[in-house]
């Protein structure tokens, strides 16, 4: 299997017309054809269901596009990070939860694109889970996650700064007008939590022996699309302050109290050798942040 015969698979997939693909990639039809052809064959599934000039995705070729953008995205990627020149460049792939402490990363990135100008930078938000899987499949160099999270497989850095936990609710909202909310407050509310594997264990700890007697109406990956659930009624969204710009909004962000807090962490396989854009960001964001970098597997 060839990463040519790849690249013709994703064009298909994305134009679903074998015509356009071969326009595209400035090949003839038939040598397309042929090839998806000698792949089916290969793999011995079909990819395509074909009625007439329109094509469509089987199950089996969904899941092959899937893995197809995968692998030709981490090809990419190592192309871009094979330097031979003196000068540094290459792709820094980063995946970040939504959290403040993401400033410094950025201010990192500017300084790194001062010094290193070909080092461009690919930003994914995600969460936790999400972060995991791409960091070991290599298509993210390092993750941005919240704490609490399990880093036994991980190197990591601490990052300065901390974000406190409350409530997104309307500003019409009775809670609205409170100063801090306890977790006795959210007593019969619909709440809307973080996806983020480990989130209710949180719930848990701070409750202690007590049981939560809220109701989880919805969970969210990204905050932004919590934050309109917010608006439009769904319930009230548990999440860290910092994220969501309520000025001007319908929206304002109540405290909890007792005061809890979380942190976050930059973390990258350990064992995994970095490529030199990654080092550099590396070694740029340990002297930001007056940090040595950690001893590496």
């Amino acid at each position: 299997m060839e990463l040519r015969v790849l690249r013709y698979f994703q064009a298909v997939v994305t134009e679903l017309n074998i015509s356009r693909a071969a326009e595209r990639l400035h090949v003839s039809q038939p040598t397309i054809s042929r090839q998806l052809k000698d792949l089916e064959d290969e793999l011995g599934v079909v990819l395509f269901e074909r009625n007439g000039r329109h094509i469509q995705l089987t199950s089996s070729g969904e899941y092959f596009a899937n893995q197809t953008n995968q692998i030709l995205a981490l090809t990419d990627k190592t192309l871009a990070n094979v330097n031979t020149a003196k000068e540094i460049s290459g792709t820094l792939a980063l995946g970040s939860a939504e959290a403040r402490s993401f400033l410094t990363i950025a201010q990192s990135i500017k300084k790194l694109q001062r010094q290193y100008p070909k080092i461009k930078t690919n930003l994914t938000s995600s969460n936790a889970n999400q972060i995991r899987a791409n960091l070991k499949s290599g298509n993210f160099d390092f993750g941005i996650v919240m704490e609490p999270t399990d880093k036994h497989e991980f190197n990591f850095i601490r990052l300065p700064g901390e974000s406190r936990w409350g409530l997104l609710v309307p500003r019409q909202s009775r809670l609205a007008n409170q100063d801090h909310i306890s977790l006795d407050d959210l007593k019969d509310q619909n709440i809307i939590t973080s996806a983020q594997h480990g989130m209710l264990d949180q719930l848990q700890n701070w409750y202690g022996d007590s049981t939560p007697q809220f109701n989880v109406v919805a969970t969210y990956n990204l905050l932004y699309n919590a934050s309109l659930l917010v608006s439009a009624g769904v319930g009230y969204a548990l999440c860290v302050d910092g994220i969501i710009n309520t000025n001007q909004s319908d929206l304002t962000f109540v405290p909890l109290t007792p005061r809890i807090t979380t942190g976050t962490s930059l973390v990258w396989p350990k064992g995994q050798r970095l490529s030199t854009a990654a080092n550099a960001f590396l070694v740029q964001l340990a002297k930001d942040i007056e940090q040595p970098l950690p001893i590496t597997d």
